[in-house]
């Protein structure tokens, strides 16, 4: 039977899903909460403070495109956060395009994005519809910096660096491993994609506010480098992120390495059981609700061209909240206006750099971008 809510959260009942139905509370969106568990789906969003004060249903889901189809025909916009998305997302994507509603995601997966926009990118444009995958804080706030930056013209050249305090959830460190066990990272270099050394280990970055260096990887290469491809004004974009632990991020391509290890002469679905096993191991529980004292994040931008340099920092706190308000703020964009473009599209393509740095500001999770000017 077609929902009458004209938004989806799929994954409502995981960290950052619960997160946007708080945000869709606030902005008084009536939403479909989906997921595999109905009571862990009710228990979670029974939790939002204040969830009777919007209108909500809740439905528990098979994950598969028929499944999905029938659960979600009616609603106009579906958010999804449930990852890793090369692993799950294809059958909510062809669910969009059956029912006719525009997607949003939380993904990094730049294989993924890659896959997605040859896929179905074209159709979601010629049906004008949104397809915007990769909506989340490491990604969206380091692309509202380099749009800042590129407001200047005569810039080429990106270099992009994204910090945090925090933990990964359960789903990033599947991520984590699941990008190094199937996929490579890319960076974009005279419009072209190239391939991060495999063997690079660990980059030591300076970071903006502090004397301490910071310690970053490719990350799985990163949305930016897809999205800047696209973009006549970009010919390189570089991106790498890190979280502001040193211990932690030392362990990170120990794990990850020890995983691989795992995973060698294995088929995909013997790899797939060991990354859900090792992911389990490092991080089992739901991390602690962000601490806006504790849980602060950073994106940094150095913009060049031959004759001139700008660098954009902004600092924020809780990203994963950032995450959560640009995907509210993403459906009630796209259930009161029509797209500023349609297909395959980033954030800052569909909504504008500006707003969405607005609605940061405006729920005081980011400062104002610090701009400096050379040339």
């Amino acid at each position: 039977m077609p929902t009458d809510k004209r938004v989806v959260v799929y994954g409502a009942s995981g960290y950052t899903g619960r997160l946007i139905c708080e945000y869709l509370r606030e902005y008084n969106i009536p939403f479909l909460a989906a997921g595999r568990n109905s009571d862990r789906l009710k228990a979670v969003v029974d939790a939002v403070p204040g969830i009777d004060t919007v209108d909500h249903e809740i439905v528990d889901v098979e994950h598969s495109t028929e499944a999905l189809v029938d659960a979600f025909r009616g609603a106009e916009v579906v958010l999804n956060t449930v990852g890793p998305f090369a692993r799950w997302g294809d059958p909510v994507v062809q669910a969009c395009l059956e029912i006719g509603a525009h997607y949003t995601d939380t993904n990094g997966e730049q294989n993924w994005m890659i896959d997605v926009e040859k896929q179905y990118g074209a159709e979601f444009a010629s049906r004008g519809m949104v397809l915007t995958p990769g909506l989340a804080q490491m990604y969206t706030i380091g692309e509202i910096a380099a749009n800042i930056c590129l407001e200047t013209p005569g810039l080429d050249t990106l270099d992009i660096e994204v910090f945090w305090k925090g933990y990964p959830t359960v789903a990033s460190t599947n991520t984590i491993l699941t990008n190094a066990a199937f996929a490579k990272a890319y960076y974009l270099e005279q419009n072209e994609y190239v391939e991060w050394p495999a063997d690079a280990g660990i980059y030591e970055l300076v970071v903006p506010g502090q004397h301490e260096l910071g310690l970053a990887l490719p990350w799985g290469g990163t949305s930016h480098p897809v999205w800047f491809k696209n973009d006549p004004r970009v010919a390189n974009a570089r991106a790498l992120g890190g979280v502001i632990n040193r211990p932690l991020m030392l362990g990170v391509p120990q794990i990850v390495a020890a995983a691989l290890e795992q995973m060698e002469g294995k088929s995909d679905a013997e790899k797939f059981q060991i990354i859900d096993t090792v992911s389990a191991s490092v991080r089992s529980e739901t991390p602690p609700r962000e601490n806006p004292r504790i849980n602060t994040s950073l994106d940094s931008v150095h913009a060049s061209g031959p004759l001139g340099r700008v660098h954009c920092v902004i600092h924020g706190n809780c990203n994963y909240k950032q995450t959560a308000l640009l995907n509210a703020y993403g459906a009630a964009h796209l259930l009161q206006a029509t797209p500023r473009a349609v297909g395959f599209v980033s954030g800052c393509q569909v909504f504008g750099h500006r707003e969405m740095l607005g609605v940061l500001r405006a729920f005081g999770l980011v400062l104002d971008p610090i701009v400096t000017a050379h040339g």
